[in-house]
């Protein structure tokens, strides 16, 4: 079969070319670039732990050395402070990484993939799909046709993809700007990032009395102004007089010595394309959608879609065409996105506006600080991550189904297992091989030998259900997981989403989940769950 073809080769791009060749997929990568990035230490990215950890799953390297983990985060209104948020095991902090540290990192993985092929200079022109798959042109030095059996765009906000496929993109421009500059200096935080509202020092020119920093590594910050509305040009000097400005804020009057590695000006674009599949074509990242609420968070959203993607892709490749699962990627990732678009245009207003939100957001008696400062974290109305609950893969009508700490289509908490050789591993190390994974709770294994165990209790009725499911799947037991009670039975994606649980084994119920998360139709689920249940 043809390989995937994928154009664009920016995180997102490259994030799915590794997913879907650890999938056992083949990809070509049209990057229109001379293949590396300039290093751009402003352009920086806040990632939470579950993109963190298919980027690691992915590259094998860690991230925590190129990037900053915040020891704690601290808001500010004028000389107070307001709130303080400490990081630690119960709560790891948001990984801040420079965006050309991550692809780098990407690129040197996909450098030893032997079923990626990544093409420089190669910026598409053309695309004809035709009921066996997809064609496209690229113009450059090394410009040709290309054969694929599917096409993802990745190719960034003025995506080729899209207008190539007539996609309407809807959505606000420039909804927020912001100046933004990486320095080297030292500030009275080390390593705590911060949000500071309304400093008590006069700024240059007009402002809205709001700005960000965020530490990264070697003693490098980036600082983010908040830009008042309109157009006005932001001139190196008055950048260069805001540092000065908020280092001498910081400090008490003395502004402390800096190096001024890089500056620029962020404008946040709220965006949202109309369809994400058109037969054989597909868009994921800022080709798809626009987001970048409070500065740094659109990529992330971009990762997921690859990870969210990744494993659909390859089950058709590998099985052939399931259109249902193929559908369900626009379905769930669009309804997350929108989700958290239509939270910062309905709140950000507020917010900034400083009127309203009591009345408008029930319980919001923190105020606006704690509010904003859960968008900054991943949390909140502005910041928590999206749920595929209304997901058309979501199993219905299951007898046996129990709650757990974790909501169906929502990701499954990182707790540790028994694999099937008897190793200990991270739920989160058995993702994205595309195989689904069932999960047995069972407190006690954990301090016993496999070989005691596995063929005892309710193990060996547990397996044969497994073994009969109608996709690959992974076996794991674990002593506890939250919420769930001993003989629980977790069904999980292979991108980590909870599919169900189930309290004890439940062949007939298992096989019907499977099958739905699947793809499959409600007839192929019930008469599947029927042979799984066997004879009555």
């Amino acid at each position: 079969m043809d390989p995937v073809i994928i154009t664009g080769a920016g995180p997102v791009g490259l994030t799915l070319a590794l997913a879907l060749a650890r999938q056992e997929v083949p990809c070509v990568v049209l990057d229109e670039g001379p293949g590396k990035d300039e290093p751009r230490p402003a352009r920086t990215v806040v990632l939470r732990e579950e993109a963190v950890a298919l980027v690691e799953r992915l590259t094998g390297t860690p991230l925590t050395g190129l990037g900053s983990r915040w020891a704690g985060w601290r808001s500010m209104r004028r000389k107070q402070v307001t709130r303080e948020v400490v990081f630690g095991d119960a709560e790891p902090a948001p990984l801040h990484i420079a965006q050309h540290e991550l692809t780098g990192v990407l690129r040197t993985a996909l450098a030893r993939e032997r079923l990626v092929k990544v093409a420089v200079d190669s910026r598409l022109d053309g695309i004809e799909q035709e009921k066996s798959g997809v064609t496209a042109h690229t113009r450059g030095p090394a410009g040709t046709w290309w054969r694929g059996s599917y096409l993802v765009g990745c190719d960034g906000p003025r995506s080729t993809v899209r207008k190539l496929q007539d996609i309407r993109f809807p959505g606000r421009t420039a909804v927020e700007r912001y100046a933004v500059a990486a320095l080297r200096t030292e500030l009275p935080w080390t390593d705590e990032a911060l949000l500071h509202r309304m400093p008590p020092w006069r700024t240059t020119g007009p402002s809205a009395g709001e700005l960000v920093g965020r530490p990264l590594p070697d003693g490098v910050w980036r600082l983010d102004w908040l830009l008042p509305p309109g157009k006005d040009l932001v001139t190196p000097e008055l950048l260069v007089n805001r540092v000065r400005e908020t280092l001498t804020g910081w400090a008490d009057g003395a502004t402390p010595a800096y190096e001024l590695l890089d500056t620029g000006v962020h404008t946040v674009h709220h965006r949202l394309a109309r369809r994400w599949r058109v037969g054989r074509v597909l868009l994921a990242g800022d080709a798809a959608h626009l987001l970048g609420a409070l500065g740094t968070q659109g990529l992330e959203e971009g990762l997921l879609d690859a990870d969210n993607l990744a494993w659909k892709l390859a089950l058709v490749w590998h099985h052939g065409p399931r259109e249902a699962l193929l559908d369900s990627y626009q379905t769930e990732r669009r309804a997350a996105v929108s989700a958290r678009l239509r939270a910062a245009d309905q709140v950000l207003p507020l917010l900034r506006g400083g009127g309203g939100l009591r009345s408008y957001v029930p319980g919001a008696a923190r105020g606006n600080d704690a509010l904003l400062a859960d968008g900054h974290l991943g949390r909140g109305t502005l910041g928590a991550p999206g749920s595929y609950a209304g997901s058309p893969l979501a199993p219905e009508g299951l007898a046996g189904e129990v709650s757990v700490g974790t909501a169906p289509g929502t990701p499954v908490t990182d707790v540790r297992v028994t694999a099937e050789d008897g190793t200990f591993v991270r739920l989160r190390d058995r993702l994205g091989r595309g195989a689904l994974l069932v999960v047995l709770i069972a407190p006690g294994t954990g301090v016993w030998e496999r070989k005691h165990w596995v063929t005892a209790g309710v193990m060996p009725r547990l397996a044969a259900a497994v073994t009969a499911l109608p996709h690959h799947a992974e076996l794991l037991v674990a002593e506890s997981y939250p919420g769930a009670a001993a003989h629980t039975v977790l069904l999980v994606r292979p991108d980590g989403h909870l599919v169900t649980a189930l309290n004890g084994v439940r062949p007939a119920d298992l096989y019907a989940a499977a099958e739905s998360a699947l793809g499959g139709t409600a007839a192929e689920a019930e008469e599947g769950a029927g042979a799984a249940a066997g004879p009555r």
